[in-house]
């Protein structure tokens, strides 16, 4: 049974946020921290505005065989820098490749990942940096393990909109039949849309049994108040979805990669349309190692991971619109919460919202 619905249920992993500062600052960072000694690492890129660092050290034909940390961040191209915080204090730590013959001789990889959110809060030059990396993974480090992690307009999220409403971070996480653990965190900041137009349902309720359809005169108001707020904001000309997926399987480095490759159909049943030019969406797999795949079906028992995969992305992206109860009004723009315009009957959702990981 899962202990929180969160990536953090898998064995090892520890999530921190940290916001940039300022009154105009609608932006941050969040860190993936693995245990010590790294995990084995892929990433797959399928959006066509990519903002990414040290991806390539993870295809599994070149040399860097586990990592200490993923970085996800705001601020596009510039809050890339965030992960030099992260590799700082990893360095301190005497975490990463080594490359030297005294212990502290390493290289910490650190792959990141960006959403565009610039000037959401009114101030263009209010994005994450070195500072903000290193606050974020201080704040992982702090937490327990299997803590509970914070969702909604946090960390990478803080800035985040998803089809004109406001975005965030959401969590989810499962565990199969053969006791392997499978999470999901993801930060939801989309070109496209998580509400089905026709119904008011999000997309991703679809794909979990049981959507909430709202009642269609909200339905009609909600969409009336969206539609208006949008032709007020400037056309956001950039976004993307990160993700984050991790298993407490064993996986080798091409596994690995197929479970970064699938885990996407999640982000595509939750948002339409998804992989644009406008987007960067990338998914990164970690793989902690502490069981193993059960031996009686062979290569085929990474089926259910990449199943669990998807599955569980999608229900991270529900919650993070959801669990964003708060929208964003300021000099970068208007930006409602799904909650705001859909009101008691989007509380009735976020009640409904259940661990069916258990």
């Amino acid at each position: 049974m899962t202990k929180h619905d969160a990536l953090t249920d898998v064995a090892g992993l520890r999530v921190g946020h940290a916001r940039v500062a300022g009154p105009n600052a609608l932006s941050g960072t969040t860190v993936v921290l693995a245990p010590e000694g790294g995990a084995v690492a892929a990433v797959d890129v399928r959006g066509g505005g990519p903002g990414t660092r040290e991806t390539d050290a993870l295809d599994p034909r070149n040399v860097v065989q586990r990592i200490e940390a993923v970085v996800l961040t705001g601020g596009s191209a510039y809050g890339l820098e965030s992960a030099a915080g992260v590799m700082a204090w990893l360095e301190e730590r005497g975490r990463g490749v080594r490359v030297g013959p005294d212990p502290s001789h390493v290289v910490p990889v650190v792959p990141a990942a960006c959403v565009f959110d610039l000037g959401r809060g009114g101030d263009f030059t209010a994005r994450p940096g070195a500072a903000t990396g290193r606050a974020a993974v201080e704040a992982a480090a702090a937490t327990e393990l299997h803590a509970r992690v914070e969702t909604g307009a946090v960390g990478a999220g803080t800035g985040a909109v998803v089809g004109g409403l406001k975005g965030g971070v959401g969590t989810a996480s499962t565990v199969l039949d053969s006791g392997i653990t499978v999470g999901a965190l993801v930060v939801v900041n989309a070109v496209g849309s998580a509400v089905d137009p026709e119904t008011g349902a999000l997309y991703g309720q679809y794909f979990q049994g049981r959507p909430a359809y709202p009642d269609p005169a909200v339905h009609e108001t909600a969409r009336r108040r969206l539609a208006e707020t949008l032709a007020t904001n400037a056309p956001p000309p950039l976004n993307t979805t990160l993700a984050v997926v991790a298993t407490d399987a064993v996986l080798t480095r091409a596994q690995a990669q197929k479970f970064a490759g699938t885990a996407h159909d999640g982000i595509a049943r939750a948002i339409r349309p998804v992989h644009l030019l406008n987007d960067g969406d990338t998914v990164f797999a970690l793989a902690t190692g502490e069981r193993d795949l059960p031996g009686e079906a062979g290569p085929l028992a990474l089926n259910d991971i990449l199943a669990a995969g998807a599955d569980t992305v999608t229900r991270a992206i529900v919650r993070a619109v959801l669990e964003t109860a708060q929208g964003v009004r300021g000099p970068g723009g208007h930006f409602p919460s799904y909650r705001e315009l859909y009101g008691p009957e989007a509380d009735a959702a976020v009640d409904s919202l259940s661990n069916k990981g258990s």
